[in-house]
Formats: structure tokens, sequence, C-alpha cells
């Protein structure tokens, strides 16, 4: 079975977010004094009393610019969590976010919505994912929360 990997939001781009997010709007940090909020630039969940700031992303529009694909009206962006000063990213390991339902939304290479599938515990989420990759048409695959439809990661065919 492919191990797949879940790929942050890149150091670069992080520093770009902190700058002007993609809607073109300052960053706006402030104190989580809850915690619980997924990170972007981590893969976990924030801790109470962490400086964090709510930006705006779009993932597939990176991901094209990067590709040369053009996902036409499938190109959005959305709020993402990310910490508001440089961290130390992903310790590895496990898939995270993974403990509640999920979808799994996968796009071709030209940047095109292929299908999507809900995941509803995490037992099943390794083997959804291997699915959507036996797809040869499948060049990645998007992990969205859905309670809000947000990004939470990408996985790209490796």
């Amino acid at each position: 079975m492919t191990t797949h990997i879940a790929r942050p939001i890149t150091a670069a781009v992080l520093k770009e977010l902190r700058t002007a997010d993609d809607a073109g709007r300052p960053m706006a940090p402030l104190t989580d004094t809850e915690g619980g909020a997924p990170l972007r630039c981590c893969l976990r969940h924030s801790g109470p009393g962490e400086r964090i700031a709510l930006v705006s992303y779009a993932p597939l529009r990176r991901w094209a610019a990067e590709t040369g694909a053009d996902p036409g009206a499938y190109d959005e962006q959305g709020p993402v969590f990310v910490h508001a000063e440089e961290c130390p990213g992903p310790d590895g390991g496990a898939l995270p976010f993974i403990n509640s339902h999920r979808t799994l939304r996968r796009y071709s290479a030209d940047g095109r919505i292929l299908g999507g599938r809900l995941v509803a515990d995490a037992d099943a989420f390794p083997p959804a994912l291997a699915d959507a990759f036996d797809d040869p048409e499948v060049a990645l695959v998007h992990v969205r929360a859905v309670e809000y439809g947000c990004f939470l990661y990408e996985v790209r065919r490796s």
C-alpha cells in the first residue's frame, strides 16, 4: 500500500500569507484563548494562548501556478488558520485531522474536480485516500472539513 503524505502550506507561501493573504488582506494576528483551530502550517490543532491568524488561501490556484494547470471555475479561496509567526511545521507521522468526518476532493492534472468522498471514521481514511489515487486521472486530493468545507491539506500523487 502506498504511503500518502499530508502537505502543509509551505514556508515560502506562509511568509507571503503573513504579509498579505490570497485576497490581498494584511494578516490580523490574534491570541487563541480556547485552542482547537486546525493549523495548516504545522497540521495540528492550536493550543490555548498561541498566536494565530485566519487568512484567505487559494490552494488550487497556487498548485495550478506551479504546474501550469488552469482550474477555471474550480479556483477558489477560503479561510485557513496559520501560526502568526514562523513555526517548525509538522512533526510528520500519521495523517492529521482524520478523527471526524472529512471530504476527499479529487482533482485532475488540469485542475478539474473528478469527484469527492465523505469519510466518516478515521479507520476508513487511509483506504479512501488510496482508492482516490487508484484512479490514474487523479493528480491530487484536497482533504476538507465537512462542517464548513474548509481546506485542511493536500495530498499529491507520489
